[in-house]
């Protein structure tokens, strides 16, 4: 695919503090995705709240931003930069939460930038579970039998059609955080208020365990 010839600057979102499930994978793929892109000739703007990662040597982007990863922070330097597009899907969870939130906020829609790589309709379809499960029932693909709940009354209600044990699986979460297996009604109501609270929409798929997998 020849590269696009009316995107002349791309702003790419970093990945943030170094933690488990998001770690080295993500500064390595920024940095080759920087240096291919301007080998390809377009100007590359890098944001990350964390210095200690190859992406963000000074060498290796146009320009470089050490700020935080919120998106007051992130509109001014869109409105300094103008960046033609973003690339949110090399920061993984981080970004891809952030670039949702700039499209929700229409702050791409202002200042003129193309989210680049996924679109947010797409990152929301594999990052909601919901969503996700219905995508894959119109695909013909079997699921495991769950409920989505975003509240305790609606998981008390919901969760006995399904039965013990439970696998509670919090939405837009890093590496799996706020899951659980539950086994009995005696830990449910705990875990799944954890799960709440820890899903930053506070959403969380209620699903069938199935054993030894």
């Amino acid at each position: 695919m020849p590269p696009r010839k009316d995107i002349k600057k791309i702003l790419v979102i970093g990945s943030g503090p170094i933690v488990v499930g998001q770690a080295c994978e993500f500064d390595y793929s920024g940095t080759q995705a920087i240096k291919a892109l301007r080998k390809l000739g377009y100007q590359v703007v890098i944001v990350n709240s964390n210095p200690a990662t190859i992406m963000t040597d000074p060498d290796v982007a146009t320009r470089t931003y050490i700020e935080p990863l919120v998106v007051p922070f992130l509109e001014r330097i869109i409105a300094k930069e103008r960046p033609g597009a973003c690339l949110a899907i090399l920061g993984g969870q981080t970004a891809l939460n952030l670039a949702c939130e700039l499209e929700e906020q229409k702050v791409f829609k202002r200042y003129g930038v193309e989210l680049i790589g996924a679109s947010a309709s797409a990152i929301r379809k594999a990052e909601d579970r919901d969503l996700f499960r219905q995508a894959m029932t119109q695909a013909g693909i079997r699921t495991a039998k769950s409920v989505y709940v975003n509240d305790l009354d609606g998981g008390l209600k919901l969760a006995p059609k399904i039965g013990f044990p439970l696998v509670l699986r919090p939405s837009f979460t890093l590496g799996g955080l706020g899951s659980s297996i539950v086994y009995s009604q005696d830990k449910f109501l705990t875990e799944l208020d954890r799960a709440l609270s820890l899903s930053p929409v506070h959403r969380v798929l209620i699903e069938e365990y199935i054993h030894h997998w």
